[in-house]
């Protein structure tokens, strides 16, 4: 192929490289110039052009991208139309692709004019999604390089997606005392999201203690019934003579590896009993966040081959995003004063109380939001942020001279998210947590607050601590700072609520009694809880 400026009247049938605009006119790059189209372009005072022409044997960037792309092709692999040189390939359905990493790099040693992309391998592909790109770089290339190329992708499998298999799965969970329900519920709610990504469910669930027997017994009835058995320990697998690597044994089956060289992952388990594959979970897979339980489980539900060797051969690469919140991360955490700080949300308009301010209410002679800032300056939170808005003078007026920092939110009538918002990004850099306090509830005191805290520094900043009554959930609760972010993407009308049941975090409950659910939305509520309404 030719390539360069040359007078415009030798450039008829030729590829313009390079865009041209002039008299308000436009000639698109990659135009093949037509006697029309050198008559213009002189007639508007062009003399020469940078173009490029094909030789004999050449083949134009297009048709060399086609003729690649179709020798890739294969079962479940979709070829688009070519533009600009560029063929990409999608995947029929959802699966696992599997690439010839030999083959890819043979074709694209033959010259760099032809290049082939794809994502790595054994990654995770949903229907309709780019698995690879072929590009042409120039206008056009070599006819035999590009034979080349084809051959070798015509002589081997160099893309292959295998699609998910619906599989029956069972899952069983080891209970101790230290597990709370919630715990468990979640684990299998997850677990159930990351099987229907992958076409396959959960058919039943059994709960047992974490002894070898039992679970041995559990894993021996649902693998009768399954494909697949899941086992999600209550303690990390710390030996091959654990409690589910044994209960393998003991079900009759077959232990086929303990541990794997992935992180987030390493505590995973596989063997088989019978004719289902069985997977000891790591702690880690109790997150939604990518771990080695995920590379596992797709793999075997698309049925590709997943033993000793296969496991051994995932290390490259195997070093995953840290789940912050999982108790035992790759690096100690530094020990620090564990500082929590209080949100007071004093914004909103309490449309259920029908026209007076409900914070502005009256307790033993003092305004409600002065008691609730007074409640937290005698707890053991560092500092105290009140963010006002509907009423923000008035709200400020009735705060006075109490021990607390405020932070107008001009957009309170988006709804609670916008303040929760604004009160987390005043904390200070070194806020372990926030303490989120409701205006209006007059029945939460400084000894609670203190509970909440003292839960909070004994896991070391490294929980969701919540306020309940009588085992209800209810508020205050200590968001801690890892968190933060996911404060910053809320919106609307939404709370602390929705990121406590979407945190893989640990929650602790601590039980301060009715002053958990006690608010006064309503001059009924108001009155029943000694308050009197201003004017």
């Amino acid at each position: 192929m030719k390539f360069g400026t040359v007078p415009l009247e030798a450039a008829q049938g030729a590829i313009l490289a390079h865009a041209v605009s002039v008299q308000g006119r436009t000639w698109r790059k990659a135009t093949v110039l037509s006697h029309e189209d050198i008559a213009d372009m002189a007639a508007a005072g062009i003399a020469e052009v940078v173009v490029a022409s094909l030789d004999a044997g050449d083949q134009d960037e297009d048709a060399a991208a086609e003729r690649l792309a179709a020798a890739l092709a294969a079962a479940g692999i979709e070829v688009r139309p070519a533009a600009t040189g560029r063929v990409n390939l999608h995947a029929a359905a959802a699966g696992v692709l599997t690439v010839n990493r030999a083959a890819v790099d043979a074709i694209n040693g033959i010259d760099p004019a032809i290049t082939l992309a794809t994502l790595a391998e054994f990654a995770r592909i949903d229907a309709g999604q780019m698995l690879a790109t072929v590009k042409i770089i120039p206008f056009g290339v070599d006819g035999a390089l590009v034979q080349r190329a084809a051959d070798i992708a015509s002589a081997s499998s160099v893309l292959a997606v295998h699609p998910f298999c619906a599989r029956r799965v069972g899952l069983v969970q080891t209970v101790l005392p230290s597990i709370k329900p919630s715990v468990l519920d979640k684990t299998a709610r997850l677990t159930a999201q990351r099987l229907e990504r992958c076409g396959s469910m959960i058919t039943s669930e059994m709960r047992t203690a974490h002894q070898a027997a039992e679970v041995a017994q559990a894993v021996a009835d649902l693998a009768r019934d399954n494909d697949m058995v899941i086992v999600f320990g209550a303690s990390a697998v710390s030996d091959a003579r654990d409690v589910i690597p044994a209960a393998i044994g003991l079900a009759g089956g077959s232990l086929i590896r303990v541990g794997m060289p992935v992180d987030p992952g390493n505590l995973l388990v596989i063997g088989r009993v019978g004719n289902a594959d069985v997977i000891g979970a790591p702690g880690c897979a109790r997150s939604p966040k990518l771990n080695g339980f995920d590379w596992v489980i797709e793999r075997m539900l698309a049925g590709l081959d997943i033993g000793d060797r296969e496991i051994a051969a995932m290390g490259v690469g195997g070093l995953l995003m840290e789940i912050e919140t999982r108790p035992q991360p790759r690096e100690p955490r530094p020990r620090r004063a564990v500082a929590v700080d209080a949100v007071l949300l004093a914004a909103g308009r309490g449309q259920r109380m029908g026209g007076p301010n409900k914070l502005l209410a009256e307790f033993d002679g003092k305004p409600l939001v002065r008691r609730m800032a007074d409640t937290l300056a005698a707890s053991k939170t560092r500092a105290v942020v009140a963010v006002v808005g509907h009423q923000g003078e008035r709200i400020e007026a009735a705060l006075g001279d109490a021990s607390a920092r405020i932070v107008a939110n001009a957009d309170y009538v988006s709804g609670l998210a916008s303040s929760l918002k604004a009160g987390v990004a005043a904390l200070p850099p070194d806020a372990a947590g926030a303490l989120i306090v409701l205006g209006d509830m007059p029945g939460v005191t400084a000894r609670d607050i203190d509970a909440l805290i003292q839960a909070f520094i004994g896991a070391r900043g490294n929980a969701i601590v919540r306020a309940t009554h009588a085992g209800k959930r209810g508020n205050p609760v200590i968001l801690p700072r890892a968190l933060f972010d996911a404060v910053s993407r809320l919106s609307g009308d939404t709370g602390a609520r929705h990121i406590v049941e979407g945190s893989d975090m640990e929650v602790i409950d601590v039980e301060i009694g009715p002053a958990a659910s006690l608010d006064v939305d309503t001059p009924e509520a108001m009155a029943r809880a000694g308050g009197v309404l201003a004017e």
